[in-house]
């Protein structure tokens, strides 16, 4: 049966417009986009949920938690840093035809982020206190301690982390999207119960958030690499092969992940340091910047999907040496991306007064908390989109390194030192800090635009 009969024929014409190339149509598009949109909302999901149960340990658990999600955020951007590497090589491979090469570079790819993972594990257990007392010393000491717990707990599922990252980075690259969200899925409900039983049901609080957070990385970890040995279709991945590293795919892995790993640490450092400018505003301004975090989040499930799913795109048009569609898909999804957070916004603001609830947080902070989503809900249609969009597509284009410089400049001229002038020397505090990532947001948005009506982002890579 024709699968066209099931679009209205006015929807067919626009999606075929707008959404169709020769390198695919916008059924294969989709395809790839929605199930990382479900990934990502999933996600999102079970991030609010988890947040609003450890809430319930107090203000004192959820600004640790926060706290120490901002460094693991750094942290573990090296690794998805790393692994974006292998899901854009294995997606220009996979374009180009070379099946041979997808292969090699895929178990080298999952080799490389699993052993970056076990260092990076290693070393943030053994400087865990000097690393806490560096950024976050101006906090209260109840806040304190439960940071030591989670941070060193977090740290032993690095490895674990890296695996399951490695692997749906070139699943991703091969576009067994699929796959991935049913792995996502498996890991964050077993995530979510485990929390449930751990959290809400025995009340161990932060310990039980750990133990939860070990347990549903080792399921999902463990799924992840059976799937690829055993039912992968695409791939067909070597073990004996995979760890035996390869001086010229690691190094070519190297060359477009460890710019953008550099990107994202400063990018996060930067993110982390405005971090420790909100820990001297109180343990209500960390509470109120955790909960706002989250409910933005979900407002940009659909977009932060887009910027996912634009790599595997892009990088297959640019493999098939279609220049012209990968321009087209990357206009389309920017504009894509506008309608999905103008879209989010309408729906969660109005239910702002019963979502919050899911957290019972300080009455002093509600009115706070709104302000700060209204901000963004204004400013991220398009300052959001260009500034995180446009550079996942210009990075599968192979135009790493101009990507990850500008994203560290824009980063620590604009959100940290116009942050601490609004947010510390002026005293606007935490709105004053989000005033300068909004701000940031555009100021990189334009540079990226401006790059991508060149040709220099795009290079050859296979």
């Amino acid at each position: 049966m024709n699968k066209r009969l099931f679009v209205p024929a006015r929807l067919d014409a626009f999606l075929h417009r707008w959404f169709t190339g020769r390198t695919m149509d916008y059924r294969q598009l989709f395809a790839i986009y929605v199930p990382v949109f479900v990934d990502t909302a999933f996600i999102v999901l079970m991030a609010l949920l988890n947040t609003a149960m450890i809430s319930s340990s107090g203000v004192e658990a959820i600004g640790a938690v926060n706290m120490v999600d901002s460094l693991n955020l750094f942290i573990v951007s090296l690794f998805i840093a790393l692994s974006t590497g292998g899901t854009v090589m294995v997606a220009q491979y996979k374009g180009s035809g070379h099946a041979g090469m997808m292969n090699r570079t895929a178990g080298q790819a999952v080799t490389l982020v699993t052993l970056a993972a076990a260092v990076v594990c290693v070393l943030v257990i053994a400087f865990h206190g000097p690393i806490l007392r560096l950024l976050f010393g101006a906090a209260e000491p109840a806040v304190m301690d439960n940071a030591v717990i989670y941070l060193v707990g977090s740290a032993l599922t690095f490895p674990l982390f890296g695996l399951f990252q490695g692997i749906a980075g070139v699943l991703r690259g091969a576009a067994d999207t699929k796959a991935v969200l049913y792995l996502s899925v498996l890991m964050n409900v077993s995530y979510f119960l485990l929390n449930l039983l751990f959290i809400t049901g025995l009340g161990l609080g932060v310990r039980g958030l750990v133990v939860s957070l070990f347990l549903a990385r080792l399921i999902g970890a463990a799924a992840a690499f059976f799937y690829l040995r055993k039912h992968s279709v695409i791939l067909t991945v070597d073990l004996r092969s995979a760890l035996k590293l390869e001086r010229a795919v690691v190094f070519r892995l190297l060359n477009l992940g460890l710019p953008f790993a550099a990107e994202q640490l400063f990018f996060n450092g930067g993110k982390l340091l405005t971090q420790t400018f909100i820990v001297t505003f109180g343990t209500y301004a960390l509470t109120a910047n955790a909960i706002a975090s989250t409910l933005v989040q979900v407002m940009q499930s659909g977009s932060s999907a887009l910027s996912i799913a634009v790599v595997t795109v892009v990088g297959q048009c640019l493999g098939r040496q279609d220049e012209a569609d990968a321009r087209k898909f990357i206009r389309s999804i920017l504009g894509l991306s506008a309608a999905l957070m103008v879209l989010f916004s309408l729906i969660l603001l109005p239910l702002y007064p019963w979502l919050i609830r899911l957290f019972a947080p300080p009455a002093e902070i509600v009115d706070d908390i709104f302000a700060l989503l209204v901000l963004v809900a204004v400013a991220q249609p398009v300052l959001w989109s260009f500034s995180f969009i446009m550079p996942s597509a210009l990075r599968a284009g192979g135009d790493a390194k101009f990507t990850s410089v500008t994203s560290m400049l824009s980063m620590w001229l604009l959100r940290v030192v116009l942050g601490y002038l609004l947010g510390v020397t002026f005293g606007f505090g935490l709105m004053g800090v989000w005033v300068a990532m909004v701000t940031e947001w555009g100021v990189r948005g334009l540079l990226f635009y401006w790059r991508f009506r060149g040709k220099k982002w795009i290079h050859r890579l296979v």
